[in-house]
């Protein structure tokens, strides 16, 4: 089963827009075992649109298509799709036409007129409701193949793929399939594949593993399940390799599937009820937005302080003055008073710090840009180790904060 995603826009094309909904849209067709045959970004032209769908339907036998249904003249997605499935009759969706309604009262505006005609759909599709904007969902099917069009805005199109999934599914009587994924962190891909060599080897023939490496997310393992079997079965199965894997790598593993560093190290706080605070200077509040992107993380997160001068090390965080000029910022020393210093300050069981150079300048044949220490206090003592990581900020940025949050993860194991 193929599957192409075309996403149309002029603004994807010029760069103004990053897309993020293949990336979603692919992930979710490959969870139900949809092989994700092409994706196209195509310009807000008619021709274009046109010739584009000709050949997905020439390949692939789901076209999942985004964007281009707005109200304004130029989101022709609409139009052209009542013209490719050959009508030219637009009907009224109720439904849809209430949601746009309700949501115009409660944002205080005026149904205008434009609105109205997005509810407006070409009568040979079947309507999928937007609950979250203007712009609903279209399902058309022809010669056993079928395109669904949704609108651009990914928090719409996500909420609108959990309807598209399952109708998916049983349009085309999927086979069970199931894929579950096991995280890992501070293992290189090599080194991890030798590890479990002997286990991936004995693997049965219906189960698939994949490495999808990530530097701030560390090494995901998915183990893939293609069978007739129930998916209970398929469940219980992965589940046993997975244990497995666990008995192998113990703690390198942080977690499965959605779970992330931050939730994994929030997770250990939770049971010890302990609460966190951080020190960031070369991260600058990185570590404190990923820890805060986790629900309920004000169950064990105080807050952050972003010391990134050297005055407010000393003022807020209490460094030694003398030891930034006798080591410098970016040193042991320091990030240790920093943890510690933050700890203490906010009340907080276990402190993570960071200090280095993130780049592209400001290194020295002695400290390199890239060079991070990094520290974490916890209620009995301070440990702290030095990385060296690339010339790329954004990179030494992401990695240094994954690193921080790995260490606290470990030393609250530990503890």
């Amino acid at each position: 089963m193929k599957a192409e995603i075309v996403t149309i826009g002029d603004e994807i094309l010029i760069g103004q827009i990053v897309d993020t909904n293949s990336v979603y849209i692919a992930e979710q067709l490959n969870l139900i075992g949809i092989n994700v045959y092409q994706k196209t970004s195509v310009s807000d032209n008619r021709k274009h649109i046109i010739e584009t769908l000709d050949r997905a339907f020439a390949t692939s036998d789901i076209i999942i298509v985004t964007g281009g249904l707005g109200p304004t003249s130029d989101d022709i997605t609409k139009q052209v799709l009542a013209e490719y499935f050959g009508t030219n009759s637009m009907k009224i969706h109720e439904p849809s036409l209430n949601i746009i309604k309700n949501l115009m009262q409660r944002l205080n505006i005026p149904l205008s007129e434009i609105n109205r005609r997005q509810a407006e759909l070409p009568d040979c599709c079947i309507p999928i409701l937007n609950r979250n904007g203007t712009a609903p969902a279209m399902w058309f099917e022809r010669n056993g193949k079928i395109l669904v069009a949704m609108p651009g805005v990914p928090f719409e199109m996500k909420a609108i793929m959990t309807d598209v999934i399952p109708m998916i599914s049983e349009y085309f009587k999927l086979e069970n399939i199931y894929h579950k994924t096991l995280l890992t962190y501070g293992i290189p891909e090599s080194v991890l594949a030798e590890q479990i060599k002997e286990w991936e080897n004995n693997l049965p023939k219906h189960l698939h593993l994949a490495y999808l490496p990530n530097p701030e997310s560390g090494v995901r393992l998915r183990i893939s399940a293609y069978s007739g079997d129930s998916r209970k079965s398929l469940e219980k199965e992965i589940d046993a390799q997975f244990a497995a894997l666990r008995t192998i790598l113990k703690t390198a593993v942080y977690g499965e599937n959605n779970e992330n560093l931050a939730s994994a190290a929030g997770k250990l706080l939770q049971q010890k009820g302990a609460m966190l605070a951080t020190a960031e200077s070369c991260t600058g509040g990185h570590i404190a937005n990923m820890i805060t992107a986790n629900a309920g993380s004000s169950k064990y997160f105080v807050g952050s302080v972003v010391a990134y001068s050297n005055d407010v090390k000393i003022k807020t965080l209490g460094v030694n003055a003398s030891d930034i000029e006798d080591y410098g910022a970016v040193s042991e020393q320091v990030v240790c008073q920093m943890a510690q210093g933050v700890r203490i300050a906010l009340n907080a069981d276990y402190a993570v710090a960071t200090s280095g150079i993130a780049g592209p300048e400001g290194g020295t044949n002695e400290k390199p840009v890239g060079t991070v220490w990094i520290a974490v206090a916890t209620p009995q003592k301070i440990i702290a180790q030095k990385y060296i990581l690339s010339k790329l900020r954004d990179i030494n940025i992401s990695r240094a904060s994954a690193i921080a949050l790995n260490m606290l993860r470990l030393e609250l194991l530990n503890d």
